[in-house]
């Protein structure tokens, strides 16, 4: 089974030269490049097929390793293979194959055209051209979602063990959320599932930094995390999970995905943050926290 990535990785571990804190920074949504392959499959140009991007979120998050702390990210990008879904969450209008009796192929996520490997990018258009086979899904899920996640997994269990507790920070970007002259809309969302994910003292921390930049931080609406949250998030075993949604418009044009002066800012409140939390007091609290439950 040939894998459409055979020069560079489909994704790689940044790592620093020592990890200093309990924290392992993930950018599953950034990637950009596309394979050959995949785009002759596609009905939509190169531009087009860019607008599931969490454009630029890997660089947003850049100087992670340069603080001390690892940083995994994809190259692969979202609308090739989502690996913030599960593993065969996938949507059997799109193969000409029948799909095993195990997968998920009735998610609200698939519904929406945005499973594992998606249907659709933004404003509903269709990627594929023609149905794919099941060879096609297998070689994404075992060539590159499965070691993905084992990746992942192997940060933070060497985080776990090495501190004693683990923070992961998903990090992704989100569409423009507000219309017209609603004011009131954020321009970042943090989610933790509820108080299930994550510490509350390191969502408090997280979300005083980023308020005290000026922005509006929500919680869990509309965006609560994904399956990476939902999967790693275990505070009472302390591994804590935040997904961090931050509004595109921030820091890009959404149309033509071109970065504006608002970039550079925004990347040093991203280095701010990191930095926070690595010499905050709510490392000690969360730790705490797991070890009283």
């Amino acid at each position: 089974m040939q894998s459409d990535y055979s020069d560079r990785p489909a994704f790689e571990t940044i790592r620093p030269r020592r990890q200093v804190a309990p924290i392992v920074v993930n950018s599953p949504h950034s990637g950009r490049d596309y394979p050959k392959r995949f785009l002759a499959l596609s009905k939509l140009d190169e531009r087009a097929i860019r607008q599931s991007e969490d454009a630029y979120i890997d660089e947003i998050f850049s100087r992670a390793p340069h603080l001390g702390v690892p940083m995994l990210r994809a190259h692969f990008p979202r609308a090739y293979l989502d690996v913030n879904r599960e593993p065969y969450e996938l949507d059997p209008r799109m193969f000409r194959d029948r799909l095993p009796d195990h997968f998920n192929t009735t998610s609200p996520r698939i519904a929406a055209g945005l499973g594992t490997i998606a249907r659709i990018v933004s404003e509903n258009r269709p990627i594929y051209r023609n149905l794919l086979s099941l060879d096609d899904a297998a070689m994404r899920i075992e060539g590159i979602y499965k070691p993905y996640h084992k990746t992942l997994q192997s940060l933070l269990t060497e985080t776990l063990n090495r501190f004693g507790m683990a923070i992961l920070i998903d990090c992704h970007s989100m569409p423009r959320l507000s219309r017209g002259n609603n004011r009131s809309a954020p321009d970042v969302v943090l989610g933790d599932r509820y108080g299930a994910a994550c510490s509350p003292a390191l969502v408090d921390l997280v979300e005083t930094v980023l308020s005290g930049a000026g922005l509006k931080v929500a919680r869990n609406r509309p965006y609560a995390g994904g399956h990476t949250t939902r999967t790693y998030g275990r505070p009472q075993y302390g591994v804590n999970a935040l997904q961090i949604e931050f509004s595109r418009h921030l820091y890009m044009h959404e149309m033509t995905l071109a970065k504006h002066e608002g970039f550079a800012p925004l990347q040093s409140l991203a280095t701010q943050l990191i930095s926070a939390l690595i010499n905050s007091d709510s490392i000690a609290i969360a730790r705490t926290q797991a070890a009283a439950e």
